[in-house]
């Protein structure tokens, strides 16, 4: 738990609207529950630049996936989808803040734009392919209103909850150590590698641990904004070393930090209402129902268990881990789907990022306000979302990664049917680099575990249907060859 972090239980009573806050608050501070969740503007308003900032990269990373899919012959064009990207995550994180009032951040979610790059739109159209974006996304909605996805949410046991958040903190832990060049691909015998065949090489790297080592210093001193203050120090040694240096574009990969030539660019809306629903039948009903299939798992699950580690890490879990105004969050992150489909830039989701702005002291809406207005800004502005060099904002997700870790302090290490299922979910979130398989694998190990002991009630219908859905989800590859599916 963080130094700025509230207990649990009392977050949960005081973030409902059923109490009377005091007089003398201002509006933002009532409409937000600022002081009710011991947060103040300033701490939000440095959460919300600080989840900016580990997230932007995202308005080139989207773009680079989504451009490299063959549409009609013809590649994406890259200023559009920076555009689509940055309207898409602007809309979706201003309704996060305003309505559901939780410091969640969404953007174009990347395990939904893999799918789109590599199954969805070398099969079709651009318009259709962002046509599925938005029945996928109405599926979600569907589930959210009928009171499916909170069950579900609800239904999973606490000790699994605690996992969800240790293994999202191993996982970004990892995005950030893979994005830093700390970490590497490595060979058959060694998967992983430290850096380039065993060696750090590059100034990157060496900027990527001093930015590090700066955060966590900052924390030990117990020093307000350790994370942004450190992205910033990283930012400028990485712009002086580039400015001496003269390193090229494939170092540093998504983002050069340099100062820009320009700082202010017009938007292209040439994606903006593009979508098309139907002509799909050269491909198959079949085909088609995979594919949303896919599509709903992986925004369904990598946002469900988004929500459940960052919403715990905010303290803004009851001690069942429960998140009042959980509702309205889901509603959003599944509408994020819809409007994906209709800016052009594919499905939004809450961004694990979120917790960067969290481990900042962030607690209300107003921190998702701050972090989509200047997404928002970022139609205008790319240019100067490309200083922040990924080494730099990945040096925050391993900050986090460390600070989600302490949720196995909650855990019953020596009750093996507790331990087992929390340990495939911890392990299996970096090691398959899959949200979405470290869920599942906690899930069916809990269901089967418990059967052994005879109490195969306690997982409850719901976990038992989830297990169902999960064997699926692992066997779909198998299950495909069966039906003749590509």
């Amino acid at each position: 738990m963080t130094q700025s972090q509230v207990e649990p239980a009392t977050v949960a009573e005081d973030a409902g609207t059923g109490s009377r806050p005091p007089s003398g608050r201002s509006w933002l501070d009532r409409y937000f529950h600022i002081s009710d969740r011991s947060s103040t503007v300033a701490r939000e308003v440095r959460g919300g630049l600080t989840t900016f900032m580990a997230m932007a990269y995202i308005l080139l990373l989207n773009p680079l996936i989504l451009s490299g899919a063959d549409v009609s012959g013809h590649k994406l064009g890259q200023a559009g989808l920076i555009t689509a990207t940055a309207l898409g995550a602007a809309v979706t994180t201003l309704v996060m803040g305003f309505i559901g009032k939780v410091p969640l951040a969404l953007a174009a979610g990347l395990s939904v734009s893999g799918v789109m790059s590599t199954q969805v739109v070398p099969n079709m159209t651009w318009p259709q392919a962002m046509g599925m974006c938005v029945i996928y996304g109405a599926v979600i909605v569907l589930l959210v209103v009928s009171g499916l996805r909170e069950l579900i949410m609800n239904a999973i046991p606490l000790p699994l909850k605690h996992a969800i958040t240790i293994g999202i903190g191993m996982f970004i832990a990892l995005i950030g150590l893979v994005h830093a060049g700390f970490v590497g691909i490595g060979s058959a015998d060694a998967p992983v590698t430290l850096g380039v065949g065993g060696h750090l090489v590059g100034w990157p790297v060496l900027i990527f641990a001093v930015t590090l080592l700066l955060i966590f210093a900052l924390q030990a001193r117990n020093v307000p904004g350790a994370i942004l203050i450190g992205i910033a120090v990283g930012t400028v040694i990485a712009v002086a070393v580039q400015s001496v240096a003269g390193l090229g574009p494939k170092v540093w990969g998504y983002a050069v930090p340099e100062l820009p030539k320009k700082v202010v660019s017009m938007p292209d809306f040439s994606l903006l209402g593009h979508v098309q629903f139907g002509g799909w039948g050269h491909i198959g009903a079949m085909t088609v129902g995979i594919i949303v299939f896919t599509l709903v798992l992986a925004g369904f699950f990598d946002a469900m268990a988004t929500i459940i580690g960052v919403g715990t890490e905010a303290g803004l879990a009851d001690a069942r881990g429960r998140m009042p105004g959980l509702s309205k969050a889901l509603l959003i992150d599944g509408a994020g789907g819809m409007v994906g489909g209709v800016v052009g830039g594919s499905g939004q989701t809450v961004f694990i990022e979120s917790a960067t702005g969290v481990g900042e002291g962030a607690r209300t809406g107003l921190a998702s306000v701050v972090t989509g207005l200047l997404f928002a800004a970022g139609l205008f502005f790319t240019p100067l979302a490309q200083i922040v060099p990924s080494q730099v904002a990945a040096a925050a997700l391993v900050v986090v990664g460390s600070m989600m870790m302490g949720n196995a302090k909650h855990v019953n290490w020596s009750d093996r049917s507790v331990a087992i299922p929390v340990f495939l979910t911890v392990a299996l979130m970096p090691f398959t680099y899959s949200i979405t398989a470290g869920v599942g694998a906690g899930v069916i190990a809990y269901t089967v575990i418990k059967t052994a002991q005879g109490k195969w009630r306690e997982p409850g219908a719901f976990m038992w249907v989830l297990s169902a859905v999960f064997v699926v989800y692992f066997a779909l590859h198998p299950i495909q060859g069966w039906l003749g599916v590509r």
